[in-house]
């Protein structure tokens, strides 16, 4: 499946490049057109090095700088995040960061109540909205998790604070847990939505300038 210009390649990829783990170069030379609009310089490793460079003028500057690896306090927030990760598997986080603006309208600002109170006639107007991505089943997921969470707040007092509960575990341990309790929850979906939220380390090297402004905001995976 294509969106918007870009290829499918799987999102196992997308992650090679965000988190700079050496799990294939040769793949990640490949398919490093298919990530993104634009020809990138294929000797970067990491996307912190890629967003210093090639990237400082795209849509992925802001994300990097103010957003990724942060520690994120809100249950709205922690819920889009995921969902949003949920929509990039099988695409580039490029699409989905320039559809950002569109998911927030779209999904009512990702409010949990909201969302998990869509009826059969709502979910029609999202399968019609061009500025998502318009795939069912991860639509249905949305509103699936967003029940979910509803419910997890219930009995923890909030999503975040189930997250803290089950902190640390190891990325399999998550995954494990992710997919027993929500939906669309691969490996890769989780190991990026905890990494981008400060759960799991490897969102920014330790060169990355942005890599102390984290740390100042304690990230859960820094505790000792």
């Amino acid at each position: 499946m294509g969106v918007d210009g870009f290829g499918s390649e799987p999102a196992e990829l997308n992650s090679l490049f965000r988190d700079g783990k050496d799990r294939g170069v040769a793949v990640f030379r490949q398919n490093i057109f298919h990530l993104f609009s634009a020809q990138i310089d294929c000797m970067a490793s990491t996307y912190c090095e890629f967003v210093l460079n090639k990237g400082k003028d795209t849509v992925h500057r802001d994300y990097h700088d103010k957003e990724y690896g942060f520690p994120i306090d809100d249950d709205n927030l922690l819920f889009a995040r995921l969902v949003l990760e949920i929509n990039q598997a099988g695409l580039s986080w490029e699409t989905i960061l320039k559809k950002e603006d569109n998911f927030f309208k779209a999904f009512d600002d990702f409010n949990i109540d909201k969302v998990a109170s869509y009826t059969d006639k709502k979910k029609e107007k999202l399968m019609q909205d061009a500025g998502i991505i318009r795939n069912r089943l991860k639509i249905e997921a949305a509103i699936h998790n967003a029940k979910t969470i509803k419910t997890i707040q219930k009995e923890n007092g909030s999503f975040k604070n189930w997250l803290d509960k089950h902190h640390p575990k190891t990325k399999e341990d998550w995954v494990k847990l992710f997919k027993q309790t929500f939906r669309f929850t691969g490996g890769e979906i989780v190991n990026e939505f905890l990494m981008s939220a400060g759960y799991l380390p490897g969102a920014h090297s330790e060169t990355c300038p942005v890599y102390m402004k984290v740390m100042k905001k304690k990230p859960k995976w820094a505790e000792k």
